[in-house]
Order: structure tokens, then sequence, then C-alpha cells
């Protein structure tokens, strides 16, 4: 019998694995983003990103979250603490925990740091954004979005196919004027129809930060959302 873990790698966790040519550790150290100002015309990237609190990344040293899912009757949790300015990381799950540098990874280490670029994708994809690298970002407006049906702006971030744990994916973020998220869409290796959409929701603020904090599918019966968020400066 597979366990709750497997079932949603396959399903669900798989859907963000990001990790492209420029390393967390590179992308997040202080010297590429102390300096860091909303650009006087930004791009529409950029716009989300700040509108979610990118400016205030730079001054984070520490922070800690748990990333749940439900599915109908069955729960998966596991938790993170993540120390950006020296790339280290501590997973909590129910049969394990785990601490190692992201620049010492092993291929004993590689199943844990798939699931710690998944879960800190979900949680701060906007910041992503801004620090991949190997993306192509296209631009759509007044579109419908897939859940909720309303009237919103879409960009589509395609992965480049060569690096990371999930090569070739694309993203349709759906949102306001006021460039929060509200939706998104991910599709496998760039399909064109969805592999997976969900809701972005009940946003909170964390020393800056705005993250939503819950995400959901179009029944209702898939949740993932984050509890226990820490930021430290």
């Amino acid at each position: 019998m597979k366990t709750l873990f497997s079932i949603l790698f396959i399903s669900v966790f798989i859907i963000s694995c990001k990790e492209n040519s420029k390393s967390s550790h590179t992308e997040m150290t202080p010297e590429t983003t102390s300096e860091e100002k909303m650009p006087e015309n930004p791009t529409t990237a950029e716009s989300i990103a700040y509108a979610n609190g990118f400016e205030n990344w730079d001054d984070v040293s520490e922070i800690s979250f748990t990333f749940n899912v439900d599915r109908g009757d069955q729960h998966f949790e596991r938790s993170w603490t993540w120390w950006p300015k020296v790339d280290k990381v501590k997973m909590v799950s129910a049969n394990d925990t785990i601490n190692y540098t992201r620049t010492k990874i092993d291929s004993t280490l590689q199943k844990a740091d798939a699931g710690f670029i998944n879960d800190k994708y979900w949680l701060l994809a906007p910041f992503n954004l801004m620090w991949d690298e190997g993306t192509t970002f296209s631009e759509k407006k007044n579109v419908i979005a897939p859940i909720s049906k309303d009237t919103l702006n879409q960009l589509t971030v395609v992965y480049s196919n060569e690096g990371g744990y999930t090569p070739g994916d694309a993203y349709d973020f759906f949102f306001g004027n006021d460039h929060k998220i509200k939706e998104w869409v991910y599709r496998k290796g760039n399909d064109s129809v969805a592999t997976m959409a969900t809701t972005w929701e009940d946003y909170k603020s964390y020393k800056g930060l705005e993250i939503a904090t819950m995400h959901k599918d179009s029944t209702g019966g898939f949740k993932l959302y984050f509890t226990d968020i820490s930021v430290k400066k």
C-alpha cells in the first residue's frame, strides 16, 4: 500500500520542484538583493514580487513554516526552517528530522531537497519570479480565471528544459490590478492542458512578506495550506 506521502508526491508535490541555473544560495544572498528597490518601470513579474513584499526579503535571516495537504480524510504535513543567508535547511516530518546545507547535497538528500524546493515554491512563488533563471514570460489581459471565472490578468512563466527537478514546466498566474495572485495553473511539461489549478487565498503579512496561506482546487476537496509561519530578521 502506498503511503500518503508517495501518492501526494506524484500528484501534487512535484508541481513546483523548481531549481534553475542560479542556485537558491546565490539568489538569496544579501549581496544580490540588499539594494533591491521597486524599479521605476517594473515588469509584471517584478510588480507581482513587490506586491508581496519582495523588498523586505533581504532582511530575512530565518523563515519557518509547516506545509499541509488535505485530500478527503487524508492529511500530510512537514515543517521547514530555512536560513537563507547561509542556505541551511531543517525538515521535520512524522518520520524524520533532517538538517543540511543546500550547497552540499548528495544523493541521500535529494528527496528531501526536492520537497523543500516544492514547498518553498508554493510559499514564495511571487519571489521565485525574480529569483529563477532559465524562464520565459508571456502575458494576457482580461482573461477568465479557471476557478472563480473572474476576469483577471495572466502571467505565464515557462521553465527551461534543462536543470531543476522538473524541467520544462509552465505556470499561469492569474492576478488582479493589485498584482496579488488570485489563482494559478500548473502545466507539467508545458502541456496545453492544466495539470492542477488552485486558488491563492487568506493572505497574511509576516515582517512585510505577504503570503497566501490557503490554496484550494475547484471542488474544495483538496486543500494545501501553511501554518506555523514565522519570519525573523
